[in-house]
């Protein structure tokens, strides 16, 4: 039976009618939206100017999907195993070896299948790597290392570990990452002496050397499609350093694993390993690699990027979306970074978390009973095509600039990373890009959790920078706390609460972003408005009502504010609320740049700078005395 049966077909022309007529309730006469202008007006743009559209329907014709485990491996490499549809892959941080010994043991006991090892540059040297394995069965649990610094001798502890065991797990990872290493530090990418850890590895069976890290440039600003390039340029390079020393290209193939971010956008992260597998069988098509070992194997962590160290709970509801994310899109390997990974080392409960994680999503939701989830949605095939095709133009941008270690040395890429990062904190500012409990919804009078410190190395003068979207509001919070008396601003609200309850609700949220506390005068004439200031103790005031009463009487507002004492009176709302030549110093609403606007206030509100903090988006340096800031569209 097909429940479609006795339906008529919509067209596509229907469905955007549909649309239309849900946009164009609210609107006026003469100012209807045709289906095409609906559609448009409900298309979004990523990142990589991907536009995502409302409605989608198949190809003319339906491309043809494949099967996992074929040509071009856009839905993975096979059908996964129904107990254990993927390899929890727990990371390990700590700068004493008995600690993670420790914690190592307790991740494979309390469900983790492999382990990784942060190693050298504060965390355990790659000497006591053997002691901190001291009582993993490396029948059961691959191993994979991390370092920046110390990656060759990380590589040969843990190719001394396993030479000794008698059988191993298939896939640990000796963590050979050259081109990353030059990317973090700004050193030139050394490619020499990979060929004996190579054939070490392949000698090992299942044992993989390199891996290819992009979450050093998707840190660094990134987008979806430069990230598949980037993996996918690195792995080529390893590939044509071990052929030009004698290793076979599928060899080389088999020796490389991609890794990478996943982050809180589920339908993006999904389209991105399926793209970076079919991006990079097509590489190992035109190199010759057997049809077979053309599958890339991937390694998806959730994004150190997206976790904001205010109100850090969320990061566990971004886990999680990011780890379903990543096995909807097939990655064998995933890591979920405990929730309070950006405020220093995780501790037991956090990792704990991060574990179960996994488990829920496996055993209880079931995402990956069948493989590639996803395939066949009209929108994953078309996004995922879409980030394939630019991720391979780039790629090509890429190789005949010389490689990425050659764009790595002139500059180049660090500008144009430089680039996107900005066009997205231009996002995060105007809140176009919403961080929950950061730029929007901040906790009130929240304590930050702490813990003990991360020890890593300084940042590398001549490497990429590393980002964190919510740094810059973290940024205002830091200024507010490390004031003598807490910023507060006066949150007038004339009229009744049905004129001004949305509006005061809006503007206490925009100023707990930078941690100003708020006292309100509610229902108050302009009289009461000047006497709750002059009771207040704050020379800053806001006015959070209607457009209808702003009309009424926000100007008598704004001068008996003046009159009372006032330095800065902003209105939550258009400025031509308040009449020609509006008085107020600032008028906010939603769209503005909420980082430069409160940067303005903090300024005023005497909080000190922090030294080489952004303003905003722009740098804007300009003072909120005499300005107005105002979008098209009104506070709510």
């Amino acid at each position: 039976m097909k429940l479609a049966d006795g339906f008529e077909e919509a067209s596509f022309e229907q469905w955007r009618e549909l649309a239309a007529g849900v946009l164009n309730k609210r609107r006026p006469e003469g100012h209807q939206l045709s289906g095409a202008e609906a559609e448009a007006r409900l298309s979004t743009e990523l990142p990589g100017e991907i536009t995502v559209r409302p409605l989608y329907r198949p190809g003319d014709p339906a491309p043809s999907l494949g099967l996992p485990g074929t040509m071009p491996f856009t839905r993975g490499n096979g059908p996964r195993p129904r107990l254990q549809p993927w390899d929890v892959r727990q990371l390990v941080e700590s700068p004493d070896a008995a600690a993670a010994r420790r914690a190592v043991l307790t991740d494979l006991d309390q469900g983790a299948t492999s382990t990784w090892v942060q190693v050298g540059d504060g965390y355990v040297e790659p000497t006591e790597l053997s002691s901190v394995l001291e009582g993993v069965m490396l029948d059961l649990a691959p191993v994979a290392v991390s370092s920046l610094g110390d990656q060759r001798e990380a590589a040969e502890a843990l190719l001394a570990v396993l030479e000794r065991a008698d059988q191993l797990a298939q896939g640990s990872n000796l963590g050979l990452d050259p081109i990353g290493q030059a990317a973090a530090t700004g050193d030139p990418a050394d490619l020499a002496g990979l060929t004996p850890f190579v054939r070490r590895g392949l000698a090992l069976d299942g044992v993989r050397a390199l891996v290819c890290d992009a979450r050093v440039y998707h840190d660094a600003g990134a987008t979806d499609v430069e990230e598949i390039a980037l993996a996918a340029a690195t792995g080529v390079a390893y590939a044509r350093a071990l052929e030009a020393d004698g290793v076979d290209v599928a060899d080389a193939f088999a020796q490389v694993e991609m890794r990478v971010a996943a982050t809180v956008d589920q339908f993006a992260t999904i389209a991105k390993l399926r793209a970076l597998r079919r991006v990079w069988a097509r590489v190992g098509e035109l190199a010759g690699v057997p049809e077979p070992a053309r599958g890339a194997r991937v390694h998806a962590v959730t994004s150190a990027r997206m976790l904001t160290a205010t109100d850090p709970w969320v990061n566990v509801l971004r886990g999680t979306i990011a780890c379903f994310a990543a096995a909807a899109g097939g990655a064998e390997s995933i890591t979920v970074l405990p929730y309070d990974t950006p405020l220093g080392l995780p501790d037991s409960f956090s990792r704990r978390l991060a574990r179960n994680t996994h488990h829920l999503l496996a055993l209880e939701s079931h995402v990956a009973v069948v493989a590639d989830p996803a395939g066949g949605s009209w929108y994953v095939e078309e996004l995922t095509d879409e980030m394939a095709r630019r991720a391979w133009t780039r790629l090509g941008e890429i190789d005949s600039a010389g490689g990425v270690a050659a764009l790595l040395a002139d500059g180049t890429l660090a500008r144009h990373l430089e680039a996107s990062w900005r066009e997205r904190l231009r996002g995060l500012s105007d809140r176009s890009i919403p961080l929950t409990g950061t730029s929007t919804f901040p906790l009130a009078g929240e304590t930050l959790l702490t813990r003990q410190p991360r020890p890593g190395r300084a940042e590398e003068p001549g490497g990429l920078p590393v980002h964190r979207d919510g740094e810059v509001f973290e940024a205002l919070r830091a200024r507010s706390a490390a004031a003598q008396e807490p910023p507060t601003v006066l949150l007038v609200s004339p009229g009744a609460r049905r004129d001004f309850g949305a509006r005061q609700m809006w503007a206490s949220n925009l100023l707990g972003v930078a941690g100003i506390s708020v006292s309100t005068a509610e229902e108050v004439d302009p009289a009461g408005a000047g006497a709750a200031l002059r009771e207040s103790g704050t020379t800053v005031a806001m006015i959070a009502t209607s457009a209808a009463v702003n009309a009424e009487v926000g100007a008598d507002v704004v001068a008996a504010l003046r009159e009372a004492g006032a330095h800065l009176v902003v209105l939550a709302g258009r400025a031509e609320e308040l009449g020609e030549g509006s008085p107020a110093d600032l008028a906010v609403s939603e769209g503005v740049d909420v980082v430069d606007v409160l940067s303005r206030l903090l300024d005023r509100l005497g909080c000190p700078s922090r030294p080489g903090s952004q303003a905003s988006a722009s740098g804007s340096e300009a003072s909120a005395s005499g300005e107005s800031t105002t979008d098209e569209g009104a506070a709510r």
